[in-house]
């Protein structure tokens, strides 16, 4: 019981390190009330806005082993994000490591039904905190040796497949259309 007690402490512990860091990006940030535990509806942990932009953030922390949501806890981050009018991120953290954001349609799926971030995948294709909180802009490795990526390597056009996925994610349910709007 005393593991889960410090993982819980630490869980608070990094949602309050997420609340803060936002706080001081200049957005107004809250946490939920114990995270739901205080009440029957299914809350996500911070909720952040910079007056034009409205987040629900469900954050998950790890020492590095992979990090899992249950569909349930997904599926009930996006059904408030919907209703908030908010756009619905998974912010993982691993020790050591700074945030990492990601839309839930773009998180692996298991056979069982849940949802998976390794630190790797954070790492590589996660939104980091400066980009999320718009500091920064990514670049990619193609963009970088190939000035701007189009038509690199392979002859795909990167905004084509972008486009590609976005529309699958929404056709399989992992992405409202609201959000794809945004994203398009």
């Amino acid at each position: 019981m005393t593991t889960t007690v410090s993982a819980n402490r630490k869980g608070d512990r990094r949602e309050r390190e997420l609340v803060n860091a936002l706080d001081d990006a200049g957005f107004a940030v809250m946490r939920a009330p114990a995270s739901g535990a205080a009440t029957e509806r299914e809350l996500p942990d911070v909720l952040a806005g910079d007056g034009d932009t409205f987040y629900a953030i469900e954050a998950k922390s790890s020492a590095g082993d992979p990090i899992y949501l249950t569909g349930e806890e997904v599926e009930a981050l996006l059904f408030f994000a919907r209703n908030f009018g908010a756009k619905a991120r998974i912010a993982v953290r691993f020790d050591r490591e700074d945030w990492y954001f990601f839309h839930p349609g773009d998180l692996y799926t298991t056979d069982a039904g849940s949802y998976r971030v390794k630190k790797e995948k954070a790492l590589a294709e996660g939104t980091d905190f400066p980009e999320f909180v718009g500091e920064t802009e990514k670049v990619t490795l193609g963009e970088v040796g190939d000035g701007g990526g189009e038509g690199a390597g392979d002859g795909v056009d990167p905004e084509a497949e972008e486009r590609r996925e976005i529309l699958e994610a929404v056709r399989e349910g992992h992405m409202p259309v609201e959000d794809a709007l945004d994203v398009l």
